[in-house]
């Protein structure tokens, strides 16, 4: 394995029950909370019900900043920001799914901070120097992984950049994760969300190292679990295994433990990035368009890897094929999950239409020093072109 350090500094609390258990002790040392989410959806479910509940029990002043966005952006931070100044907010308590935990991770920094955070932390890499607003996290989405890392993807709407940044000092300081909060979930959400659980997995189980490693070993049964636990919650949404075990993948998938030792290869989170930043789209919709062609695009340039994924992942016989045959057919199997679990398959389902947009969302995407094989704006371009229809 390559050499890494390794930190997380997130408090998990994990199961049924567990935000009327710790929420109250967890806020006793701050005065006034900075409530951030989203649409409302929260309001319909009873969960914010609880949470106002469990604060006022404890006399704490609630500022509530409300309305973030699927694709949260830089304008929407800055609103948050002034908000949390104004009031002299001393925590913020994000609760939702990743939208709203990236949101409020540059929240807590831009409050924190005099400059612009979008030039000196987003557009490229800093070192912050200030002390971010405190931040704790209840999850209500399995996904994105948010609430145990430091990352945030946030879009500029005036320079049509989406771009995502894991500094550890953004981490929250707890999340609070009861599986019974993703029960009201949409199921297309749902199912969306847990595509992006597999697409963080996949994307850091293609890379180097190709030696045996532990981070492949976990990585293989982490992409299992998303797919047997997801085809079953899909049946039954109130499936408390499946909906438990989904919500620990995510977390799993994005606290860091299995990059350990691995290049990561984000050229698909690139690229999808890059179409919400113009269209807007879903997400995990997005990725689901954009992997399986991908990969077609650099499964010679890994073929070890893709080999063992077939076998491993998708059980896939060799049946007297060769390396590369084996290697398209756990592809096809990726592309088959995609379609059964009823996810889009081309640029168009998205809501794409114009293929003019293609040329420049392909030069905007930034280029993954960890892929298998180097793209090229040109290259990703046909990408684009191949998934348009």
């Amino acid at each position: 394995m390559n050499n890494f350090i390794f930190q997380n500094a997130t408090k998990v609390y994990f199961g049924q029950g567990c935000v009327r258990e710790y929420l109250g002790c967890l806020t006793r040392s701050h005065e006034t909370i900075l409530l951030a989410y989203g649409g409302g959806s929260i309001k319909q479910n009873g969960v914010y019900d609880e949470v106002m509940s469990i604060l006022r029990d404890k006399g704490k002043k609630v500022v509530e900043f409300s309305g973030i966005m699927a694709n949260p952006t830089y304008r929407k931070v800055q609103e948050g920001a002034a908000l949390a100044r104004e009031n002299h907010a001393d925590m913020i308590l994000a609760i939702g799914g990743g939208s709203v935990m990236d949101c409020c991770k540059a929240v807590s920094l831009a409050a924190r901070y005099e400059g612009d955070i979008w030039t000196d932390y987003w557009e490229r890499l800093g070192h912050i120097n200030v002390e971010p607003l405190p931040l704790g996290v209840i999850v209500t989405v399995a996904g994105t992984g948010s609430e145990c890392n430091g990352g945030a993807v946030i879009t500029n709407e005036e320079k049509k950049i989406k771009t995502g940044r894991d500094y550890p000092k953004l981490n929250p300081r707890f999340a609070l994760m009861d599986p019974t909060y993703t029960y009201s979930v949409p199921k297309k959400q749902m199912i969306s969300g847990s595509f992006d659980i597999l697409s963080h997995i996949m994307e850091t189980y293609f890379s180097e190292p190709n030696e045996d490693n532990v981070s492949d070993d976990i990585m293989e049964a982490l992409m299992k679990s998303v797919i047997r636990n997801l085809r079953v919650a899909i049946q039954n949404p109130e499936d408390y295994t499946a909906r438990s075990n989904l919500m620990w993948d995510a977390t799993m998938a994005e606290n860091r433990i299995i990059k350990m030792g691995k290049k990561c290869d984000f050229e698909c989170h690139n690229m999808e990035h890059q179409l919400g930043a113009y269209t807007n789209c879903n997400h995990g919709c997005g990725l689901a368009v954009l992997h399986p062609v991908y990969y077609r695009h650099i499964y010679q340039a890994g073929l070890p890897k893709f080999v063992r994924f077939a076998e491993n992942v998708w059980n896939i016989p060799r049946d007297h094929r060769t390396d590369e045959e084996l290697a398209l057919a756990g592809i096809q199997a990726l592309a088959d999950f995609i379609r059964e679990i009823g996810l889009p398959t081309t640029l168009k389902e998205l809501g794409l239409t114009d293929k003019a947009l293609l040329r420049p969302i392909a030069d905007s995407c930034g280029i993954s020093a960890g892929s298998y094989k180097t793209m090229t704006h040109e290259e990703i371009l046909e990408i684009f072109e191949e998934c348009f229809e």
